[in-house]
């Protein structure tokens, strides 16, 4: 049976809508598995060699000497890297097969891995939308907004990225201004938007020490972050992404190594070919991460998906997208590590084509045992828009699947022979004890479906779902509160970035 930690957090109030109480999330039903096993073994062994005879190019001097102690063949001239078959699968023993990560509220801490499915919200849209101001470059005033409302929908148990980037802000420092967002309107774990250099991922570091008010040691013991990185897809892995998997692995903080896999533009036009490619790449940077601190939790990404052919854009949320993800899950579990994967929809705007992707998407990552799901909520344009009133439907979809992987309760009570044998024949339960006791428990809750009739929907402004979104997540930002923090540890974090700003304009 489903094992599930239960919390109550604090409710929304007078929001019109109900939200699931926050819980770690375990998924009861057997993985899919779209391939057999001989052909898992096939994408393994052809992985294999792609990795051995075509090899990858490091941009990073300090990966190309990590990678060439450990054992690969490495040209420090041109930067390509062969490996090895038997150091491949000696470099994969020992990878943490779960993990913890501990958020500043414990009551939000979850375990990844194994059975477990978490939620987080999209990262690094440059754009964002709503009803009322359409798309345009994100602000910091939205990503704050983004960040509450990622703080306060139950259903997300990760801060994913803090939504849009704040485009008004220097790139050259505003990754700083987003994760003191993250580390201090919500409570929840996290995940920085960038990891785009060492030092970069050193101040996601320093600031979670910060946050949680540890060391080096205690963070490495206890971690409070998930990190990302994506291959330049084919086969080259550049010197930023490559530096801040380094310092996270050193750090003990678990990342994904993510391939950018879009098949008929970064990869083979076909989805075998993309997902062979995909594992090759990812099986490279997870053993970076090994060739840095063995046993760090570096672990399993897919975001394999496929182009439109006649304008070369990326289409997600596709038959090929969902397939693919099925599959890099069975490819994780052969590896025995934990793997994320992402809600997606290439969609302009939020309407049906955005619902029905994204459906496909989160369907087939519950279905291949995805273990994080990111840009579970607010994706929109293929990841260039983060959408408000997106961030409520996908949390409709999420919590309509948390429902559905509740427990059926078939005690003789929940049953009711008592009540079937009180109505009888042709009568009805509206009024027995049964149902009244569970009156306003029975049922899924929804966020924002409307189940009345026609008459009484219109009479009421006949809003659609999106509508009803744009209400929903207003009302949430009206309702905020900032989750306590020690106002030592806030100043802390604000002086940290101050100083941090400092150097880099002096730099």
């Amino acid at each position: 049976m489903m094992s599930r930690r239960r919390r109550s957090t604090r409710q929304p109030r007078n929001t019109g809508f109900s939200q699931r109480p926050f819980s770690e999330l375990r998924n009861p039903i057997p993985p899919v598995e779209l391939i057999s096993a001989d052909q898992v073994e096939t994408i393994h062994e052809a992985s294999l060699k792609v990795l051995r005879d075509i090899g990858l190019k490091v941009g990073s001097a300090v990966a190309l000497d990590l990678l060439a102690q450990a054992g690969a063949n490495v040209e420090h001239d041109t930067g390509r890297v062969r490996f090895d078959p038997s150091m491949v699968e000696e470099m994969l023993i020992g990878i943490p097969s779960e993990f913890t990560i501990h958020a500043r509220n414990p009551d939000k801490t979850v375990t990844v891995g194994g059975n477990s499915l978490t939620f987080a919200t999209v990262c690094g849209p440059s754009f964002v939308s709503d009803l009322d101001r359409g798309r345009r470059a994100g602000t910091l005033e939205d990503m704050h907004n983004f960040v509450k409302l990622s703080a306060s929908l139950n259903v997300f148990h990760h801060e994913g990225g803090s939504g849009c980037e704040p485009l008004e802000l220097p790139p050259e420092t505003r990754h700083l201004d987003m994760m003191l967002a993250q580390t201090t309107l919500c409570d929840k774990g996290w995940q920085p938007c960038w990891l785009n250099s060492a030092q970069r991922a050193r101040d996601c570091i320093e600031m979670a020490k910060i946050a949680l008010q540890t060391d080096d040691d205690g963070l490495r013991a206890r971690p409070g972050i998930i990190g990302g990185i994506n291959t330049n897809s084919p086969l080259l892995l550049d010197d930023s992404q490559a530096e801040g998997l380094i310092e996270f692995a050193r750090a003990g903080q678990p990342i994904h190594v993510t391939p950018f896999t879009l098949a008929g533009a970064m990869s083979p036009a076909t989805i075998g070919g993309s997902l062979v490619q995909q594992n090759a790449e990812a099986l490279a940077g997870i053993i970076l991460g090994q060739a840095a601190a063995r046993g760090a939790p570096v672990f399993y990404g897919h975001f394999t998906s496929n182009v439109d052919m006649k304008t070369g854009s990326p289409a997600f949320g596709t038959p090929e997208y969902a397939q693919s993800v099925l599959v890099s899950g069975q490819m994780a579990r052969r590896y025995g590590l934990p793997i994320r994967s992402s809600n997606t929809t290439a969609s302009a705007c939020v309407d049906a084509q955005a619902t029905y992707e994204s459906d496909m998407s989160i369907n087939a990552c519950v279905q291949g045992h995805i273990n994080v799901m990111m840009h579970a909520g607010g994706w929109l344009e293929g990841g260039l828009t983060c959408s408000f009133e997106k961030l409520i439907l996908d949390a409709e979809l999420l919590q309509m699947q948390s429902a559905l992987l509740e427990p059926i309760d078939l005690s003789s009570d929940a049953i009711g022979l008592d009540a079937i044998a009180e109505v009888g024949p042709a009568g009805h339960f509206f009024g027995t004890a049964h149902t009244l006791a569970r009156y306003e428990t029975a049922f899924y809750n929804p966020i924002l479906s409307d189940w009345r009739n026609y008459e009484t929907w219109r009479d009421d402004g006949g809003k659609t779902a999106t509508e009803r979104a744009n209400a929903i997540w207003k009302q949430l930002l009206l309702e905020y509160e900032k989750p306590p923090i020690d106002p030592a540890v806030e100043e802390e974090l604000e002086a940290y970035v101050a100083r941090r700003k400092q150097e880099i304009a002096a730099a």
